[in-house]
């Protein structure tokens, strides 16, 4: 009799696209795909979206209902994993309490696990990536916003409503840039994609000269985190300036982190990650100068390894685990 193979299914969830994979049972990648999200369309649009990628992918490589032991989700913003529930989702128009295993459950029969991407991005970094082999660490993800995840004696913590690690929202300014979440001077609205452009528009606006105000023709809204990166390369002054500055408030932000969780390693991933040591040697240099000796001495920085890729096979390695301690 011929066993049927066992697959997973992991699914990262973007507010532009949706990263979708199938491993084996020994969760080595079979397949994998990119869909642009149109999360402006809606959360029917989206769920309606995913199962088609689902049934796509699956019919490619012939695997049946059967074949599927369980698949991962990896969703933006708040959410009750053991709900199956995503509560708000702040870059998906109209996505609120959306009962996303439920909505699975509908067109598919194997077990389906939801977390935040940031969680499924740090179990993909942990079991495959830069993480691999450690037991206390924090990964940083640094795209559109900022959020973390964070490993303490190899359990990844939760919270009381899943919401630990929030240290995008960690106040370094009494009163600083307002906040979507109602509070002001947060950590990621300085140290973020959005975050970083907007320091560079507002010394633009105080009279400092750069390379990058030839690049969009005097129109600060077409200026992007790449750009800066771009100019920092050729020893633009401004560039410099912000790098400094974001990595030297991003460094006070994650010499908390050190005193409060001790790691060994800290992960930076998502989009800004991409700037490498032009944003982390100030990040290693304030946490030296900032954080308790013990504590900092025995923490390393790295970058991330997986790339984009971690969040769809991180939700895949998430819903096996789930599967095994019987979530």
């Amino acid at each position: 009799m011929n066993h049927s193979p066992n697959y997973i299914i992991g699914i990262d969830l973007g507010g532009t696209n949706i990263k979708s994979a199938i491993l084996d049972e020994n969760l080595q990648v079979v397949t994998e795909r990119s869909d642009p999200t149109y999360a402006f369309e809606g959360p029917d649009h989206v769920i309606k979206t995913i199962k088609n990628i689902i049934r796509e992918m699956m019919q490619l490589h012939h695997i049946t209902n059967e074949n599927v032991l369980c698949m991962g989700l990896g969703i933006p913003g708040l959410l009750n994993p053991k709900e199956g529930l995503s509560i708000f989702s702040p870059n998906f128009p109209g996505w609120e309490n959306i009962h996303v295993v439920q909505e699975m459950n509908k067109d598919f029969s194997f077990p389906v696990f939801i977390d935040n991407d940031v969680r499924v991005n740090l179990y993909g970094e942990l079991y495959f990536g830069a993480g691999k082999g450690f037991k206390n660490l924090v990964l940083v993800t640094i795209g559109t916003g900022l959020g973390s995840g964070i490993v303490v004696d190899g359990k990844v913590l939760y919270g009381t409503t899943s919401s630990i690690g929030e240290i995008g929202h960690m106040n370094m300014y009494r009163e600083g840039r307002p906040c979507r979440c109602g509070s002001s001077g947060c950590l990621g609205r300085y140290v973020s994609a959005i975050g970083m452009v907007r320091t560079c528009v507002e010394k633009l606006e105080s009279g400092e000269q750069s390379i990058i105000q030839t690049w969009v023709e005097g129109d600060p809204s077409r200026i992007n985190a790449k750009m800066i990166s771009d100019a920092y390369d050729l020893n633009d002054s401004l560039a410099i300036e912000v790098m400094h500055e974001t990595g030297e408030i991003l460094g006070f932000g994650l010499a908390n982190v050190v005193n409060l969780f001790n790691p060994e390693l800290i992960i930076i991933g998502g989009g800004v990650s991409a700037a490498g040591d032009r944003l982390l040697h100030t990040v290693r240099e304030t946490i030296r100068n900032h954080a308790l000796k013990l504590s900092s001495n025995a923490c390393s920085v790295v970058t991330a390894q997986l790339g984009g890729r971690s969040g769809m096979i991180g939700a895949a390695a998430y819903a096996k685990h789930q599967l095994d301690i019987g979530y």
